[in-house]
């Protein structure tokens, strides 16, 4: 069976690339009837942040991301937290140090500072203290001396790996630094606890970032030293802007809770972030997570990075809103709608905006003019389409006032009916009564609906006023 597992360090929200690793392993799982792991590797106590782990549950709640198995559904693999998993540490890592695979390492902070730099110029570490004889060793931890356990990298040969997206990888060993295993206060660093861990949970694929691709051959070589299975390695390409730089929460890029509070709907935000590296081998672009589940292939994952665009989330959130039902859709639109306009019928204007609308924060600006009718230039009135001049807008307006105001049932098929009858009777295009009725009515020049549906939202009583307005405005400019 297959297990996977999202493991986020609570270290603060849930950015696009931890979405798309957790959404991803998800996937995998599901799509064979597998099972989906929440594991919280809090073993960064210097960086960890309370809130974050609310963040996590959240975010995975509202992405509709279900776990199997975490620390509030324990699976018998438990516990799924690691700060309370310690003691496993300490065993398997004094285990690796009987087998020589690690070593007890005294070098001070400052030492290991300046060699972890050199690391990072692909000069491996190697410590004096990986040649200290057993009596040395135990000599120096009977005086009391400060230690981390650090892996015993092989001096020479390579270590290959199969990797499901970038396939063979193989690194020499002299290039490995021997990483830091268990810190001096008994916390395992991230690198050691997730082989652990994945190892003791049945981990069978391992999906995460292409960051980790360097540090996979240290990851092997302590599966190897155990004598455990290595796991299938899923590593997903960079998400990247239009810059090129990589897609962060450090660089001021939004988190998914940010998406969701510019007026995106999770779902969108998921059925996004999937098409964020994988494609399902046709033109399909909208799906739910119940498709994604159905159609989501890991050999489809891409190998180059993928270009996050806000102009695509936005055309698919509208695809989402325009999916909802009426009812759903209202239910998220009624938090948006400002206090000055919640006197009309909220579901009629929800019934407008719907097919109009991209995102749930553009609802205000859309539906504002109801509440009050904005500073309009008469050259609004003014449209080649429809035929429409200042001239013929004021002979309109004027001629349908009276007519207008004799209907009884003010609702939008006895509006239309009543100007479609007078559109025939006097000759006019149907637009050409529209167009200055609409511009009358709401002052804009795009409107969430045709102008007998606004009259209808708006009532009879504004709607008459607002025409009557019109009606002054021209005749002021054309006298």
């Amino acid at each position: 069976m297959i297990r996977t597992r999202f493991a986020p360090s609570p270290t603060g929200y849930m950015h696009i690339g931890n979405l798309r690793t957790a959404l991803y392993a998800y996937l995998i799982a599901k799509g064979h009837n597998g099972v989906f792991i929440l594991r919280i590797e809090d073993t960064d106590q210097a960086r960890n942040i309370p809130e974050a782990v609310a963040a996590i549950y959240n975010s995975l709640t509202l992405a509709g991301i279900e776990y199997d198995e975490g620390p509030d559904k324990d699976g018998g693999f438990g516990p799924y937290v690691q700060s309370k998993r310690l003691p496993l540490y300490q065993q398997y890592a004094e285990e690796l140090v009987n087998k020589g695979a690690a070593y007890y390492c005294f070098c001070k902070k400052e030492e290991a500072t300046k060699s972890d730099a050199d690391t990072a110029k692909s000069i491996a570490r190697r410590d004096p203290c990986r040649f200290y004889s057993k009596k040395e060793v135990q000599e120096r931890i009977a005086s009391g001396e400060e230690y981390v356990i650090r892996q015993r990298i092989p001096e020479g040969g390579n270590t290959t790996f199969l990797d499901h997206v970038y396939g063979k990888i193989s690194i020499e060993n002299k290039e490995l630094d021997d990483q830091v295993l268990l810190k001096s206060d008994g916390f395992p660093t991230y690198n050691f606890a997730n082989v652990v861990d994945d190892h003791l949970m049945g981990i069978t694929h391992v999906v995460r970032g292409q960051e980790y691709l360097s540090s996979t051959p240290k990851y092997n070589l302590l599966y190897q030293s155990f004598g455990w299975e290595v796991p299938e390695y899923v590593h997903l390409p960079h998400i990247i802007k239009d810059n090129g730089e990589k897609f962060s929460k450090r660089h001021g890029d939004p988190s998914f809770e940010d998406l969701v509070a510019m007026g995106y709907l999770p779902e969108a935000i998921v059925n996004y972030v999937a098409l964020l590296g994988w494609s399902p081998g046709d033109d399909r672009e909208f799906f739910t997570l119940k498709s994604l589940s159905e159609t989501f292939d890991m050999d489809r994952i891409n190998k180059s990075s993928a270009a996050f665009s806000f102009d695509k989330l936005t055309w698919l959130n509208g695809e989402h809103i325009r999916a909802l039902s009426e009812e759903a859709f209202h239910q998220l639109a009624s938090p948006h709608y400002p206090e000055s306009i919640k006197h009309l019928d909220m579901r009629k204007i929800s019934h407008l905006i719907q097919v109009r609308i991209e995102k749930l924060t553009d609802i205000p600006i859309m539906v504002n003019f109801f509440a009050e009718l904005p500073q309009y230039d008469l050259a609004l009135y003014e449209h080649k389409k429809s035929k429409s001049t200042q001239e013929s807008s004021l002979a309109v307006l004027k001629a349908v006032q009276p007519i207008l105001e004799v209907i009884e049932r003010w609702e939008n098929s006895e509006i239309f009916q009543a100007l479609k009858a007078f559109a025939v009777e006097t000759g006019y295009k149907t637009s050409t009564v529209m167009w200055p009725i609409r511009t009358a009515i709401s002052g804009l020049p795009t409107t969430p609906g045709g102008a007998t549906e606004l009259a209808e939202v708006l009532g009879k009583k504004e709607s008459l006023k607002r025409i009557k307005l019109g009606i002054e405005k021209l005749e002021t400019a054309n006298s």
